[in-house]
């Protein structure tokens, strides 16, 4: 069954959100909701930007990374919080001084999946952290959340229009429409968690953002 797609994200029901926790938990709720129902979100980066909140700054090295919804939300994901194998968890980074999750852009969801690391390619390997591995969480089709998982294929699944990536080959597309790669996220253990080590590899979004 084809599902539809938002088209536009305007202030919670009621009016303008007064302040920025208003704003946050209506833009969690909308995530929550399209993510659970398998919608695409391909609305403008800008929809939910604000050029004075931090939390819409893209991923910066050294940010840690938390669940980006559910019980655990805004908890630090570990190694062993991923399945052997798939599939993948969304997460947002985080800024470990102040503890600001960057979860102000949908651009900034991340998928993480934990593989066993001699199934990377040559040039995936250098960017994954003990086999995880993460990409944008962004369809470079039309924007839409790749929140689905091909246990078969082992592969990310973006509802929308079945693009499939490879995630041990740097999200290589190999079936469906996407006309590229996801970006991948270089990340590095510190601590024993999860942390960006650089800037995503390429431009983030769909064909539309």
């Amino acid at each position: 069954m084809r599902l539809a797609r938002p088209t536009s994200c305007g202030d919670p029901p009621g009016g303008r959100a007064r302040n920025s926790r208003d704003r946050a938990q209506g833009r969690r709720a909308f995530l929550t909701a399209a993510i659970g129902l398998g919608l695409c979100l391909s609305v403008p980066d800008g929809a939910f930007a604000r050029a004075d909140d931090p939390r819409t700054a893209r991923p910066q090295e050294g940010d840690r990374l938390v669940f980006a919804f559910g019980d655990r939300e805004g908890q630090i994901v570990t190694p062993e919080d991923l399945p052997l194998g798939g599939p993948q968890q969304l997460a947002y980074p985080m800024d470990p001084v102040t503890k600001i999750v960057r979860n102000g852009s949908t651009l900034n969801l991340a998928a993480l999946i934990r593989l066993d690391p001699t199934q990377l390619t040559d040039e995936t390997r250098p960017l994954a952290a003990d086999g995880v591995v993460a990409y944008s969480a962004v369809c470079t089709h039309q924007g839409c959340t790749v929140s689905m998982w091909q246990a078969q294929a082992k592969t990310l699944f973006c509802a929308c229009h079945a693009t499939q990536f490879d995630p041990r080959d740097r999200a290589r597309v190999v079936d469906g429409p996407a006309p590229r790669r996801l970006p991948m996220l270089p990340i590095k253990m510190v601590d024993g968690v999860l942390a960006v080590a650089g800037e995503f590899t390429g431009r983030v979004g769909g064909e539309r953002l």
